[in-house]
């Protein structure tokens, strides 16, 4: 724990005790959540990035999308637009967010959507003509103007809400007794060989009632160009340089990288400046540069193509996973069960 964290310890309580009141208030009906009829499912955690969002949304997409039309709604991170918007053939990361761009490129059958009023925003969804049967919320855990159907809580394996502070002492958005309004927890991140033994432990530190799940990180066997594909176990003994610009990069560094690349590391959603990318381009020296689908999707069009890949990843269940839960829900609360 750095120093300036240290200093700001007296501010934690007053953030703790402004996030405790209005989530009070929101759980005694003295501040009014707006409801649909829709299934809503909200996606979130309790600390700031890094839980592995975006491929649990993706994973939901999956799943439900081949039965049901599917919308996700993100408030668009660092975007430069303003309002509702509906993505569309002129949607770019700058304008919509990086991981709504993501989502509207990768799954073009499902409406994607960004508005940081999500009350608004479901309800411009359900004007539309073809309208979603299922809302997904991206980082929705602490919007509570808007009451889910569904919450989905995510915590990173090795950075458990249990063992965080709240902010700006520590990384926790409010109070980790907001565990209370999660229906299910996943642990993310997970060691693929993570022990039956091992995950009991983890429920019991997390000392919660619901039902706890357990995701792994899957990459793919492959690194995707505008143009190709490469085998990752190809690349991964050559020399070249790895960018990311993500909450923690940590594994997808590990996973690709020897002693002969260069590793260039941006803030979470990092716009890359020219000077950014004059930087990248002089340090890869004509060798290829991987990074992640999300920083891809800000960095395409601004590097040579035949330099530039990403390594796409899945969330993966560690033996038991949320599908029947989930498509329980979905069928219940709509008129397509």
């Amino acid at each position: 724990m750095n120093f300036l964290r240290k200093i700001l310890f007296p501010l934690a309580f007053f953030y703790w005790l402004i996030t405790y009141i209005r989530n009070w208030l929101y759980d005694k009906n003295i501040f009014k959540a707006n409801e649909f009829e829709i299934p809503i499912i909200a996606v979130g955690n309790l600390s700031v990035g890094g839980t592995g969002k975006t491929p649990q949304i993706e994973y939901l997409i999956r799943l439900l999308s081949g039965k049901y039309k599917v919308a996700v709604l993100s408030r668009g991170y660092k975007r430069t637009t303003e309002g509702f918007i509906l993505a569309d053939e002129n949607a770019t990361a700058v304008s919509i967010g990086d991981e709504p761009f993501q989502f509207y490129s990768k799954f073009p059958n499902i409406q994607v959507a960004v508005d940081a009023n999500r009350k608004n925003g479901i309800e411009k969804l359900l004007q539309l003509p073809n309208k979603p049967d299922v809302i997904l919320l991206d980082d929705a855990f602490q919007h509570r103007k808007v009451k889910a159907g569904l919450y989905i809580l995510l915590t990173a394996y090795d950075d458990l809400f249990c063992d965080d502070y709240i902010l700006p002492f520590g990384n926790l958005r409010e109070p980790s007794s907001g565990k209370k309004r999660a229906d299910m927890i996943i642990v993310t991140k997970c060691p693929k060989d993570l022990s039956e033994l091992a995950q009991q432990k983890i429920r019991e530190k997390l000392k919660v009632k619901q039902q706890v799940f357990f995701t792994t990180i899957q990459y793919d066997d492959f690194v995707f160009g505008n143009d190709e594909q490469l085998l990752v176990s190809e690349i991964q003994t050559e020399s070249k340089v790895l960018v990311a610009g993500i909450a923690k990069p940590k594994l997808f560094f590990d996973f690709l990288k020897n002693e002969k690349n260069e590793i260039l590391v941006f803030p979470d959603h990092h716009h890359f400046s020219q000077q950014d990318c004059e930087q990248i381009l002089a340090k890869a020296n004509g060798r290829k540069i991987i990074t992640t689908e999300k920083d891809f999707v800000r960095l395409n069009g601004l590097l040579p193509t035949k330099q530039l890949f990403y390594l796409p990843i899945k969330s993966v269940f560690l033996k038991t996973n949320i599908d029947k839960t989930i498509q329980d829900y979905v069928g219940q609360s709509s008129g397509n069960s």
